[in-house]
């Protein structure tokens, strides 16, 4: 599948981090921009707390259904160590895939969303968070891969800073 051009998406987002009101506003952007380039129905971020082995929810599109505070506990999971520690992003293709990995595949489900794409934003061989991207089945594919990798990246100041208050 074609995607539109990134180039004046990436634009907003580096201005919007330029702007009072960090990191929401940054994360406010990353989502529009992902929305309008690589497309999602669910959009979270989380961050990666390794000392106390969760990861919390700091930024949804849905907070009704997910609310930004909700937090996971870090597990030994197969996916848990692909993306949170070796920092491999992953990519559920269908409603299968994300009942594999998720607890919560019924709420994913009822929301219209059976693929995924998480994104490990990654510093210094470790990772901080995750960009976390759902749609309809079958929505993503390795093409994607590079584009969302970009937003995760521009998403890490503000993880660091969410970071750096609760460590």
């Amino acid at each position: 599948m074609t995607r539109p051009d990134a180039t004046p998406h990436i634009a907003a987002v580096t201005a919007a981090l330029g702007t009072a009101g960090q990191p929401d506003a940054g994360f406010r952007a990353i989502d529009a921009a992902l929305a309008a380039t690589t497309g999602h129905v669910l959009f979270t971020i989380l961050v990666h707390h390794v000392a106390l082995k969760q990861s919390e929810r700091f930024y949804s599109n849905m907070p009704a259904e997910y609310p930004v505070g909700g937090r996971k506990p870090v597990t030994s999971s197969a996916w848990m160590q692909s993306v949170m520690f070796d920092g491999l992003p992953y990519i559920g293709r269908n409603r299968d895939d994300i009942k594999e990995v998720f607890y919560d595949y019924e709420l994913i489900w009822s929301l219209g969303c059976e693929s995924v794409l998480n994104m490990p934003v990654r510093w210094n061989g470790q990772t901080y968070g995750t960009l976390n991207l759902l749609h309809r089945a079958s929505w993503y594919d390795e093409a994607d891969i590079a584009n969302v990798r970009l937003f995760a990246q521009l998403a890490l100041p503000g993880i660091l800073k969410i970071q750096g208050a609760a460590e």
